[in-house]
């Protein structure tokens, strides 16, 4: 029996830019968001697997970010609470989402600001390849990194091995770059 061998190369692209919910705002630097909307609807009668659909389509409008709350409402009934924070320019959009895609009756909003640190994505080497580090800045000196969630989902995926490793090796390779850049 003949064999042959083949040989496989893998490769992803991923762009930030593209993922839902994108940064879609100026973050290079630090700064506090004054016009901006905390809209919440209180959820008790309707399926909690819709959350992620209708949170995707939440960002897709315009949402800065969204998320829920689990509380108890009157008569002990369980419930969820949907938390969306918006600037004020893109209220009509996510009150539509809101009302066409939930079960509520009813919104409130307050009026909120945001500080928001200054951010920067910088590129790792990993054995898995380049992979991206989001970096948050406070008074100019770097207090938190995180790796980006959807590549190390991928590479996890893809490589079969537990997400947790490629998180830890990310924060481990970008520590080790940040020593070196820092002693140069």
């Amino acid at each position: 029996m003949f064999m042959r061998s083949l040989s496989l190369l893998r490769i992803f692209c991923y762009d930030a830019s593209k993922e839902v919910g994108a940064l879609n705002f100026n973050h290079r630097e630090e700064h506090v968001d004054d016009d901006m909307l905390l809209i919440q609807a209180n959820l008790d009668d309707m399926n909690p697997e819709w959350m992620s659909y209708i949170m995707d389509k939440l960002f897709e409008v315009g949402a800065n970010d969204v998320f829920v709350i689990p509380i108890i409402m009157k008569k002990g009934r369980p419930g969820i609470m949907l938390n969306v924070l918006v600037e004020d320019k893109h209220l009509s959009v996510i009150e539509d989402v809101i009302f066409s895609e939930t079960t509520t009756l009813g919104i409130r909003y307050l009026h909120a600001s945001c500080h928001r640190l200054a951010r920067t994505f910088e590129q790792v080497q990993t054995q898995w390849g380049l992979l991206t580090v989001k970096v948050g800045y406070h008074n100019g000196k770097l207090v938190q990194y995180a790796p980006e969630f959807k590549q190390c989902e991928q590479v996890a995926k893809l490589q079969g091995i537990p997400l947790k490793q490629v998180y830890e090796e990310v924060r481990i390779q970008f520590a080790q770059q940040n020593q070196q850049n820092a002693s140069s």
